[in-house]
């Protein structure tokens, strides 16, 4: 599942002016606010009312504007139905997005993704700034808000490096930023989704190697040994504290996450949830009636600020935090700097990125059961396509269907990116009643679809085409699988970090003048979020080491016809060289074929081939035994047919194009070193 990180600019979903604008004329999908009246399509929706009554509570608040994050108290990704605010404000459903409410006007900023989503969801009180930088909302602010103003944020939802960036585009403006804990969105949002009232629930300890006391006990070890000696480390991020404890919840769709902060010190453990979830069971897991090192003291989810207030105010204090996760609100209290110690990440998280001996087997073994419903649904489609029935949103609901037949099925792991045609050219298009299309041979699809499993967390994406696939289709997939395969191949040492490789990726695509416009990898939990930071190929996210899990997942998206994109898992392991020590490469772990009629062997090196080859052999090696365990003969001949051997016969023999290869890798490392 592609995430948002290094965003380039994608030229063709901007080269349309004119008359050729006006001819893709959205076809009725889209609004068109040029009109008289306006044209909006049935998926948008009226925001009249709810910007009315937040304009009205601006008014006392003495604030010109008001920005709406779209993200939560914990600056997660992914958020609960109650946390969606912008998209109650704008009526835009999408994942990332920054909305600015002035009392004239109404704004929002979103990356490429997602702008032909915004279009169909919006009406037009809101204008679309095809940009994701916060020097483009600053500039926008400075523009609509006169000088002296004062532009309103909830600090629960901004992060440190958001409200500096603000701050210094806005400080030599006249303008300043007003802090306003009381969320103004929540005020007017009469019918906010309540907090589910699930349990919290501890994981089975058949999938566990480390008890949640040996970690406190690992986590503790690192502060100590840290050269600033901070007294306390304070968790905001929620897989932070569910990790930490072997815990899980609900309150978050696909994840299986909580509500939680911890504030842990070399002698006390504080949690912070809400105390009704919590039921006696776990108070005696967690050894809450005792006050020692290993005790867990549990607090209401709504004290965390007062408490960590009431902690900084003691004498030799200094708390630990991680910038990327931790509030500003929470970020604001821990006065005076020296009690301040931070990095970007956590000691929680770069620990658990790091996945111990138990949880790589388990989440390997994950991906076993999960390549098995993916197999059943791209056998069935392949059957039941040329008869004409099938849609989009059947065929995310098939492959749903198969996952939760699967062993210690939890679901899906994000909402199924299910895409044909034009719609696949969308990087995050999911089908809906409205917009789901029916599949035909005529066109290719796109399927990017996960599962959460106890023992692990699967995503992967797979492009077919029944028919007759074209001879720009057949490359630009070919070239997309060569990027997959340089990557996973490549040897690297440790301690490389995934953005000075993310090129290789692309090269292939660039020789002919292609590219995508989203990372080309995420971390992966152990039945966690499937973008798990900080893993991956992004500027911020640290070295590889061996145990690491991150997706690979180059793509390519031609607008308003198909779009390509081949993504597997892949974990960190040693690699035997000849004469170097502490190398690492990929192992891919997601394992299903690729489509066959799609790749055109003549433009794959000789290594490429055999990569291939290798891969289609641990195929039908691990997966093969399942799909026998499971009965599903079918299926597995169908699995046989499709990871028959390719012969190297007609590969490109072009050793230029490998050294270039090694160049620029080379030329990354250098940087890497430097």
């Amino acid at each position: 599942m592609p995430s948002f990180g290094w965003l380039l600019a994608v030229l063709s979903l901007t080269a349309m002016t004119g008359d050729a604008f006006a001819a893709a004329a959205f076809t009725r999908t889209e609004r068109n606010c040029s009109l008289t009246p306006p044209y909006l399509p049935s998926t948008a929706v009226n925001t009249t009312l709810q910007l009315q009554e937040l304009r009205e509570r601006m008014l006392p608040m003495n604030i010109s504007a008001y920005i709406i994050p779209g993200t939560d108290a914990h600056l997660s990704e992914y958020i609960a139905p109650r946390d969606a605010r912008m998209a109650f404000m704008t009526g835009f459903t999408g994942s990332a997005g920054t909305a600015v409410v002035t009392r004239t006007k109404a704004a929002l900023w979103t990356d490429s993704r997602y702008w032909v989503q915004a279009e169909r969801q919006m009406d037009c009180n809101w204008e679309l700034e095809k940009d994701v930088s916060i020097s483009s909302v600053a500039a926008w602010l400075i523009s609509e808000v006169p000088p002296g103003g004062m532009i309103g944020f909830d600090p629960f939802l901004f992060s440190l490096k958001t409200h500096e960036s603000y701050a210094i585009s806005l400080e030599s403006s006249n303008r300043s930023l007003k802090s306003i804990p009381v969320n103004l969105v929540d005020q007017v949002w009469i019918e906010r989704p309540p907090i589910p009232p699930h349990n919290l629930t501890r994981l089975p300890d058949r999938v566990i190697q480390r008890s949640w006391q040996k970690k406190v006990d690992q986590i503790r070890l690192q502060m100590r040994d840290n050269p600033y000696k901070p007294t306390a480390l304070l968790l905001s991020a929620l897989d932070e504290t569910a990790w930490l404890f072997n815990l899980r919840g609900n309150d978050i769709p696909y994840n299986p996450f909580f509500y939680s902060y911890t504030l842990l010190t070399m002698d006390e453990i504080w949690l912070f949830v809400h105390m009704g979830r919590v039921t006696e069971e776990l108070k005696e897991y967690l050894n809450t009636s005792c006050t020692g090192p290993l005790c867990v003291q549990l607090r209401s989810y709504d004290s965390v600020l007062s408490h960590v207030k009431n902690y900084v105010v003691q004498p030799g204090v200094e708390v630990w935090i991680g910038t990327e996760y931790t509030n500003y609100a929470l970020y604001e209290v821990i006065t005076p700097q020296d009690k301040l110690m931070t990095s970007s990440y956590s000691p929680v998280l770069t620990t658990k990125a790091v996945k111990d001996d138990t949880e790589q087997r388990i989440l390997r073994e994950a991906h076993v059961r999960d390549a098995v419903a993916v197999i059943q649904l791209l056998m069935w489609l392949e059957k039941a396509v040329p008869e004409g029935k099938e849609t989009e949103l059947t065929a995310a609901e098939y492959v749903n269907k198969c996952r939760n037949k699967q062993k210690d099925s939890r679901g899906p792991s994000f909402e199924t990116i299910s895409a044909s045609g034009p719609n696949a050219a969308l990087a995050h298009y999911s089908p809906t009643e409205e917009t789901s299309r029916r599949l035909t041979v005529d066109e290719m699809y796109l399927v990017d679809s996960g599962g959460q499993y106890l023992d692990g967390t699967t995503d992967i994406t797979r492009t077919v085409h029944w028919g007759t696939p074209t001879a720009m289709q057949k490359e630009a997939f070919t070239r997309v699988l060569m990027g997959n395969i340089e990557i996973s191949r490549t040897i690297f040492p440790s301690g490389t970090r995934g953005v000075n490789m993310e090129m290789l990726g692309r090269r292939a695509l660039w020789e002919v003048g292609l590219n995508y416009g989203h990372g080309t990898g995420h971390g992966v939990g152990n039945y966690f979020g499937v973008h798990e930071w900080p893993v991956g190929f992004q500027s911020n996210n640290i070295p590889f080491t061996a145990g690491m899990f991150t997706s690979i997942e180059p793509g390519y998206y031609k607008e308003n016809d198909f779009g390509i994109r081949i993504e597997d898992v892949a974990v960190i392991v040693p690699a035997q060289t000849k004469y170097g020590n502490n190398y690492l490469t990929f192992d891919t772990v997601s394992l299903v074929p690729y489509d066959r009629k799609l790749i055109d062997t003549s433009l794959l090196r000789s290594e490429q081939i055999q990569w291939l080859n290798k891969y289609y052999e641990t195929i039908r090696q691990l997966v093969g035994p399942e799909l026998d365990n499971q009965k599903l003969h079918e299926e597995k001949d169908w699995m046989l047919r499709n990871t028959e051997p390719f012969s190297e016969s007609g590969s490109s023999a072009a050793a230029c194009s490998s050294s270039l290869a090694f160049i620029t890798l080379a030329v990354a490392l250098l940087h890497n070193i430097a």
